[in-house]
């Protein structure tokens, strides 16, 4: 199921969805006397994948996500204000995003930049909270390396002290990683690494498991320009990712409802 459901979200990513919509407008085109259909189908799919491509559009979709929670700047404080121990031993969960190993390669390149990104931001916390623990979250699903050894690695690699890093190597998606880790943390306090378009939905997920972690959003692909730049004018596969992103999130969170996360 889990499969599945992964390899049916790739359908309505924009690349693959415009690319469907305009090789069903040719085959309509050239194999069948529908020919209104055909240019109706083709005008569709390259006016959806310009727009999707743009900069105007793409940030739109993507920048509600990232907007809802701020970064954390002071973790000491955030947690005071929350009623917790910051002199204590925080948790620090970092969720993986992705990696694609390769002995060849230093560990820092065999993560995806989202989890480079948000191991960055799981350090900086570690470092500016004494005493607090990385918990790194993230098994192996197309890839037969866990995402949380690699994380680890890194991790080390910034100055985290071993006996300080933890791995959660079982999961394999988002709430299988929150079902995991309540049971890990057992109502310790916690904060929350991911990135910030994702960081809606992880919230929700765990909530659902009972945990109610300070958010610590990281990973940021919106925000406003200092300065004018021409180059935003024209499509590009930085768009596209920017949109897939968006898409994928708010996928997730329709699956979320439809299963009962909310």
């Amino acid at each position: 199921m889990l499969m599945l459901k992964k390899i049916l979200t790739h359908f309505f990513y924009p690349l693959p969805l415009c690319l469907g919509i305009l090789v069903l407008g040719l085959v309509f085109l050239w194999a069948t006397k529908r020919q209104r259909l055909g240019k109706a189908l083709v005008t569709w799919g390259t006016v959806l994948l310009v727009l999707l491509g743009s900069h105007f559009l793409s940030p739109v979709l993507l920048g509600p996500l990232e907007s809802q929670y701020p970064p954390l700047l002071n973790a000491e404080t955030v947690l005071r204000e929350g009623g917790r121990d910051a002199a204590g031993s925080p948790w620090i969960v970092v969720l993986g995003g992705g990696i694609v190993s390769d002995p060849a390669l230093p560990p820092n390149s065999q993560l995806a930049l989202a989890s480079l990104a948000r191991v960055v931001e799981g350090v900086r916390l570690y470092r500016a909270l004494p005493g607090s623990r990385l918990l790194l979250s993230g098994g192996a699903c197309f890839d037969p390396v866990p995402e949380a050894v690699l994380m680890a690695q890194v991790a080390r690699l910034l100055g985290a002290a071993p006996q300080d890093v933890v791995l959660e190597t079982e999961s394999r998606d988002t709430a299988n990683q929150a079902a995991i880790i309540a049971k890990i943390m057992d109502r310790q306090p916690v904060i929350l690494v991911t990135s910030a378009a994702h960081m809606p939905r992880a919230l929700r997920l765990f909530a659902n498991q009972g945990l109610h972690p300070v958010p610590a959003p990281t990973d940021y692909k919106t925000g406003e320009p200092a300065g004018f730049n021409p180059l935003i004018l024209f499509p590009d596969s930085g768009a596209l990712c920017l949109a897939q992103d968006a898409i994928h999130e708010y996928l997730g969170l329709a699956w979320a409802w439809v299963r009962g996360r909310r």
